[in-house]
């Protein structure tokens, strides 16, 4: 850890990570806003640094998912997937962030 002291940003992002980790200590379960970047990433308002695509869970209804819908009969459903620039609700459940769905304006 010593070789760290004298590099600033990394001590920054150290005790960004501290302190959300002590948040979620506090609190586990978390809801947030964030954004899809344009690699894929996840940026939420509460969690400065991006989290790479594949490293966040996505509800089945904003993932691109197809999904089977029967009444009087059967069709299969694929709702549009999330992609970058989108305004996302997360929910922060205990240190994983999962995307709930897409946010808009009124």
């Amino acid at each position: 850890m010593e070789g760290f002291n004298g590099n600033p940003g990394i001590n920054k992002l150290a005790n960004v990570l501290s302190q959300r980790m002590k948040a979620e200590n506090r609190s586990p379960l978390i809801l947030d806003f964030g954004e899809i970047q344009g690699d894929g990433s996840l940026r939420t308002d509460t969690f400065p640094v991006p989290l790479p695509k594949g490293q966040y869970s996505v509800c089945r209804h904003v993932g691109g998912l197809s999904f089977e819908i029967s009444g009087g009969h059967s069709h299969t459903v694929a709702p549009p997937a999330i992609k970058p620039g989108d305004r996302v609700l997360v929910a922060w459940v205990q240190s994983e962030a999962v995307v709930v769905d897409i946010i808009t304006n009124s």
